[in-house]
C-alpha cells in the first residue's frame, strides 16, 4: 500500500481522524483536495468544531528506512489505538484500526446484529453509485 501513497518519486502522506472512529492516510494530492474542499465551507458554523478537531490533527510525515510509520500519540488516543491495529486499504485513503474495534464491527456488520447497517441494502445502495444515470 506504501506504493500507491508516493507522488512524483516521494513518500509523503498526511494521517488524519478517519470516519467511524479510524485514523485515515492520505496522499498529499488527496489531502490538499480535501483542504480545498473545506476552505470554501470554512465559515459555516455547523462544522466549526469538527474542522478545528480535524485540521489540529492532521500529521504529515513519512515512512522510517525500514517502511514503519510513527503514529502520534494525539491521534492514538484519539483512536483508542493501545497495541494491535488492522490496516485497510479503503479507496484513496489507508484506513487504521483498533483491532479490536475492526473486528467488532466487521462481525456485528456480517452477522446483522448492527441495528444502524443493513448490509444488503448498503450493498445495494453502493453499487447503485457505479450505475449510469445518463442513460435512459
Amino acid at each position: 500500500m506504501r506504493l500507491g501513497l508516493v507522488e512524483e518519486g516521494v513518500l509523503e502522506f498526511t494521517i488524519a481522524l478517519g470516519l467511524g472512529g479510524c485514523l485515515a492516510i492520505y496522499r498529499k494530492s488527496d489531502i490538499q483536495r480535501i483542504v480545498d474542499k473545506f476552505r470554501a465551507k470554512q465559515h459555516l458554523g455547523q462544522y466549526q468544531k469538527f474542522f478545528t478537531l480535524f485540521f489540529s490533527t492532521l500529521y504529515e510525515t513519512s515512512c522510517d528506512n525500514i517502511g514503519r510509520v510513527t503514529l502520534p500519540p494525539t491521534l492514538k488516543r484519539a483512536a483508542h489505538i493501545e497495541s494491535e491495529v488492522i490496516i485497510a486499504g479503503v479507496l484513496n485513503k489507508i484506513e487504521i484500526w483498533p483491532k479490536e474495534v475492526y473486528e467488532a464491527e466487521l462481525k456485528s456488520a456480517l452477522e446483522g446484529t448492527d441495528r444502524t447497517f443493513d448490509l444488503v441494502k448498503m450493498s445495494e445502495e453502493a453499487f447503485a453509485l457505479t450505475e449510469d444515470t445518463d442513460e435512459i
